[in-house]
């Protein structure tokens, strides 16, 4: 009859080699074996031996942490003193060390929702492991699967869902896992902007079993309000130097609203408008400016400078011969011009067919006038001045002028 009965046998103990605390230091660790007994003479079996560095480093390559390591090299003077089997006792030992590495916290969103937890995952796949988690090809993870889990991380799962998509009538299904029906759109590739129709909108959250229908509008109407500037009328002024300006009205902008058909291009990359139709919302109020015209020398000397404001003062500069009269006549004069206007100052006798009737003038020396009659011997370049009194009328004489026809 034979029984096995666990013989542990001391390996080679080093008495050179004590610890702080007075006790042997061992060179090599119990070995375990079972050994048959017999009764009566026995043959005892030989138990190899394995020396403790060999034994540590070996441990040190198959446990997480020195910590571990250490305690297994302890295991092997301790496993004597308990109870049960070796291998229990060796795996109830390990788990209990494995416990002792802290917990990382995570925080963990899962569709959307999110939750702290404790791991002791050492990769981002591990922890998914612990969640159940098995991402399909399709799923979004935040963060890579074989990436170190760190403590404080969030690591984010959004499972894929089928989704319908109908472009321009154009269906199929995609699975997906992005947020909303905006971020699934520009992962497909489906460009749109504000004219087309988008139905859900982009900003809504993708669910599962989702219908998104896009239907791109090539054409439209659009109506666009724009400002309406002030025209800018010039009047001249004898009471300013000649190109000095005044502002006599700001005047105001008006507003107008146009309305345009507006048609994409075959590539959908431009656009083409045509107005169909414009509205004036506020009629402008036209800007007033006074330009100053005060000095015939002033004014010649523009003009032989040949400068731009000199052409905005008038149409034309006419060379002509100036005489002077007067109302005052005797034998039934009535005073009354051919234009119907008194005589006086201000009203000048022309040849219509050179100045029209009702033509503004200026004269320098003389001032503004009026085309306002007509004489027998007013042939041509020739012009007779209305004047109050026969004084100032012979004062004038006869002269060469420049006559400025207004604009």
């Amino acid at each position: 009859m034979t029984h096995d009965k666990a013989q542990i046998r001391p390996s080679c103990l080093s008495r050179d080699a004590t610890d702080p605390s007075g006790f042997l230091s061992a060179d090599y660790h119990y070995d375990v074996a079972y050994v048959p007994l017999r009764y009566g003479p026995h043959s005892p079996r030989p138990i190899g031996r394995t020396p403790a560095r060999e034994r540590s480093r070996t441990i040190r390559k198959d446990l997480p942490s020195p910590l571990a390591a250490t305690g297994l090299l302890s295991l092997g003077l301790l496993l004597p003193l308990g109870a049960g089997t070796v291998p229990n006792r060796v795996a109830t030992t390990v788990a209990a060390l494995v416990d002792q590495v802290p917990a990382k916290h995570v925080t963990w969103v899962r569709d959307g929702v999110s939750e702290g937890v404790e791991s002791h995952a050492t990769t981002a796949g591990e922890f998914l492991a612990e969640r159940g988690v098995s991402p399909a090809p399709d799923d979004r993870v935040s963060v890579p699967l074989e990436s170190p889990l760190l403590d404080g991380e969030t690591v984010a799962y959004r499972a894929a869902v089928p989704v319908s998509l109908s472009v321009d009538g154009d269906v199929r299904s995609v699975h997906s896992a992005v947020d909303t029906v905006g971020e699934l759109l520009a992962r497909e590739g489906i460009a749109y902007d504000r004219h087309d129709d988008v139905s859900p909108p982009a900003e809504t959250t993708l669910a599962n079993d989702l219908t998104v229908v896009v239907r791109h509008v090539d054409h439209w109407t659009e109506t666009v309000e724009r400002p309406l500037p002030a025209a800018v009328v010039k009047r001249w002024a004898l009471d300013l130097p000649t190109g000095k300006t005044q502002v006599v009205d700001a005047g105001s902008s008006g507003r107008v609203a146009v309305t345009y058909r507006v048609v994409r291009t075959a590539d959908r990359h431009g656009l083409r408008r045509f107005e169909v139709v414009r509205h004036v919302l506020r009629v402008p109020h036209d800007r007033i400016v006074a330009e100053g015209i005060a000095e015939y020398t002033a004014l010649s000397e523009l003009a032989r400078r040949e400068l731009v404001g000199t052409l905005r003062l008038a149409t034309s500069a006419v060379n002509m011969i100036a005489t002077a009269y007067t109302a005052h006549c005797g034998g039934g004069c009535t005073g009354r011009t051919a234009s119907g206007r008194m005589a006086g100052h201000g009203v000048v006798a022309v040849d219509p067919t050179v100045i029209p009737l009702g033509t503004q003038l200026f004269i320098p020396g003389y001032g503004r006038a009026v085309a306002g009659d007509t004489g027998g011997a007013i042939r041509g370049r020739r012009i007779d001045l209305g004047f109050d009194s026969s004084s100032q009328a012979n004062q004038f004489g006869r002269r060469p002028v420049v006559v400025y026809v207004y604009k």
